[in-house]
């Protein structure tokens, strides 16, 4: 069957936009192909630095004939109705026919040559391409990511002739830009252009390009005894870079070595995209580095190495003075600079960030089984390094810089480590911080940074996440989950509201406007008074009842803690800092939370209806959550687990249509004297498990409470099998409506089994 080839050519496409607009031409074709009900057999697209490529196989030479039948407006409508009908449909009032009292028009559509789709759809697509950024040229208004040159569109060996904003499509496409041979050179399948643009120094296919890069950098490291650093995510950036990839071994100056090496890696991947060296069997940086050429050149590539030498020098010249200046002021005197900081606009400078660290941490502490001491001094040093030159310049290693300068003033060792790793995990790749002390500091990070953009209302929206709110929820989980800390959510989120102390001393006020009080903070002093110590706690009780905590500064004010009405004026002064009530942003962060342990869980195979079913018991206690969904999952993969649950649900649903009806009778079931057996049964069974459940969950060993359960399936089975519930007798269908409730309760205190899907 015809083949579809379409090349969009253009100046230089940015390497990080180049995957996805591959993926974008895809999608966008076969949609608007099976739109027209033309499905190829296999579709693929190929980016790389100068086009775009797409192959679709096995397409038909014509649009099949297409028949519809549209429904109308019913007998009797207005006229106005049925004529928009007729309009739209195509169709006269005769060839209408009625149904059902219903109008219904049929449409004949004939097939248009596949050519003919094609063309309209190359121009709808290159129109609407959803580029992150886009430009126009001279005096077009086309829109592309770069100019587009040319447009190559050949189906079934044949020119589709359109133009758009003046290109005209074509079968010509052309080769390297210095090694191709300069000429266009013509094209009838995807065998030929591919071929053609091989023989031309192009690798159209971006995995060939890797492997190239690859094989020739090992190749060239083996010859001299060494190992490459090999970084996914560079390759993928220096593939969409090249056409024809020749990786090139340069050196540089054995000096630079003693820089920590983060810093020459950092220097090489970011601002240069080279690939960094190791000594063979050693993790030791090696003085070279392999830039990849988009070039062969005459001398093997001497020239370019050299002169990528120079510049990787003049980097690292930069980065050694910033590591030499910044060693010479300690982390605690740059402390001083984080006040003129702002972290964000409504919660303050880094500098009150700092002090709501070093409270959380001190709090998140013996939690973890932390020394409180390192923790909090950890806290304290840890964004000291964004007021370095070497931050500064690679923003990408705050955090390990702090842990190198700590390490040169001669910190603890556990103090500078938890300062390098305290804003892991990174992503899903990177693995969580373990050690005690490093735990609480991250924590208390991630802790700051949920529950203080979730108290300013700057929640994520659809895929929108400027705070990268979803990545410190998914590294608070992992790292909970991993070390199975006992930290309630609720718990974290309360920490948080309490250390906005840090908002206080002397000369600010402080208020509070609760539904019983109004609290206010001040003083006139500047140094705290015993009387002030003793406001603040006061104020930090108030700041975790259910409502608004408003900051302001006013240095006139007199301390006063006022009970009175809600009414009373407030002490003048601009408002500082407004935050949302506490009990509210605690509920939001604890189901934003499941809503990311959900995500996590599914990819990890678990069922995410059994979180629900967890989650609303109401624990928000992350590592106990975890440990029932399993004993959940286990125990519905049983027979019995399988049958409790059809039980429980008819159970609940004979219960709803009740209490439809009214109130459902209140109190224990008991055995009657016209009780059957298997009323009885159930009665004697619910007696026994329900203590055997309430010790297992006391001891969190919920295997255990999943079998108490598991002694109620045979008697539950046998109890709807020969008793009917809705009993003539009143007492009767009173005493067996709250043995199901009673059964419902049972099984509601291990999960809502309400919530469980199938």
């Amino acid at each position: 069957m015809p083949q579809l080839l379409l090349e969009l050519f253009s100046e230089e496409i940015p390497a990080r936009m180049q995957a996805q607009a591959a993926r974008d031409l895809e999608r966008m074709a076969r949609d608007r192909l099976a739109a027209e009900g033309l499905i190829p057999e296999a579709a693929k697209a190929f980016a790389g630095p100068r086009r775009l490529t797409l192959c679709a196989e096995g397409l038909p030479a014509a649009q099949p004939d297409r028949r519809e039948e549209r429904k109308g407006p019913r007998v009797g409508a207005p006229e106005q109705a049925l004529a928009g009908f007729l309009r739209s449909a195509g169709v006269t009032r005769e060839q209408l026919v009625e149904r059902d009292g219903v109008f219904f028009a049929t449409i004949e559509r004939k097939g248009r040559p596949t050519a003919e789709i094609v063309a309209a759809m190359v121009e709808d697509i290159i129109r609407d391409f959803p580029w992150p950024k886009s430009m126009t040229w001279g005096t077009g208004t086309l829109r592309w990511v770069r100019p587009l040159k040319r447009i190559l569109c050949v189906f079934d060996g044949e020119v589709v002739p359109f133009d758009v904003d003046g290109i005209v499509s074509g079968d010509l496409t052309e080769g390297h830009r210095f090694m191709g041979s300069g000429q266009p050179f013509a094209v009838r399948d995807f065998e030929s252009y591919e071929e053609g643009l091989r023989k031309n120094f192009v690798l159209l296919d971006p995995q060939e390009r890797k492997d190239k890069i690859l094989e020739g950098a090992r190749t060239l490291c083996f010859a001299r005894n060494l190992e490459l650093v090999e970084d996914a995510g560079l390759l993928d950036e220096v593939s969409g870079l090249v056409e024809w990839p020749v990786p090139v071994l340069g050196d540089m100056d054995p000096a630079f070595l003693d820089l920590p090496p983060e810093v020459i890696r950092t220097s090489m991947r970011t601002h240069q995209k080279y690939f960094a060296v190791r000594k063979s069997g050693s993790e030791e940086l090696a003085p070279h580095f392999v830039t990849v050429a988009n070039i062969a050149a005459p001398d093997g590539g001497k020239a370019i190495a050299a002169g990528n030498a120079r510049v990787l020098s003049a980097r690292l010249n930069d980065a050694r003075f910033f590591w030499d200046e910044d060693r010479k002021v300690t982390l605690e005197q740059r402390l001083q600079k984080l006040h003129g900081v702002t972290f964000h606009a409504r919660l303050g400078t880094l500098a009150e960030r700092v002090e709501r660290l070093e409270m959380l941490a001190r709090e998140i502490a013996p939690k973890v089984g932390a020394d409180v001491d390192k923790a909090v001094q950890a806290a304290r040093l840890a964004k000291a390094d964004l007021a370095t030159g070497t931050v500064g310049e690679f923003p990408e290693l705050q955090g390990v810089m702090g842990g190198y300068y700590a390490s040169e003033e001669g910190l603890s060792r556990v103090v500078a480590d938890a300062i390098r790793d305290h804003y892991r995990p990174l992503g899903p790749s990177d693995e969580a911080p373990d050690t005690p002390v490093t735990m609480a500091v991250a924590l208390a990070d991630k802790v700051d940074t949920l529950a203080g953009f979730f108290a300013i209302g700057e929640k994520p929206t659809g895929s929108r996440d400027p705070y990268a709110l979803r990545r410190a929820a998914l590294g608070l989980i992992r790292i909970i989950l991993q070390s199975e800390v006992r930290a309630p959510v609720h718990d974290l989120v309360e920490a948080w509201y309490r250390s906005l102390k840090c908002f206080v001393d002397p000369g600010r006020a402080l208020f509070v406007s609760t539904p019983k009080t109004t609290a206010y903070l001040g003083a006139r002093a500047r140094a705290p008074s015993r009387e002030f110590n003793v406001y603040l706690g006061e104020f930090e009780a108030a700041l975790l009842e259910d409502a608004p905590v408003v900051v302001e500064m006013d240095e006139e004010v007199d301390l006063q803690f006022d009970r009175g009405s809600r009414g009373d004026a407030k002490p003048e002064g601009r408002v500082l800092y407004e935050f949302r009530a506490y009990r509210e942003v605690a509920a939001e962060v604890r189901a934003f939370l499941a809503d990311r342990l959900k995500v996590q869980l599914r990819e990890e195979g678990r069922r995410h209806d059994l979180v629900d079913a967890v989650f609303a018991l109401g624990d928000d206690d992350l590592v106990r959550i975890v440990a029932r969904v399993e004993a959940l999952d286990r125990f519905l993969g049983t027979e019995d687990g399988a049958n409790l649950l059809a039980g429980y649900k008819r159970a609940t649903n004979i219960l709803r249509a009740e209490e439809k009806k009214g109130p459902l009778p209140t109190g224990e079931a008991r055995p009657m004297s016209s009780s059957p057996a298997e009323e009885r049964a159930l009665i004697a069974a619910l007696e026994a498990a329900e203590p055997q459940v309430a010790a297992a969950l006391e001891a969190e060993d919920f295997a255990a409470a999943m079998r108490a359960l598991a002694g109620l399936r045979a008697p539950v089975d046998s109890f709807f099998d020969k008793v009917l519930v809705n009993s003539e007798d009143a007492a009767e269908r009173d005493n067996r409506l709250r043995l199901l409730a009673q059964v419902r309760a049972a099984t509601g205190r291990v999960a809502d089994f309400g919530q469980v899907t199938g």
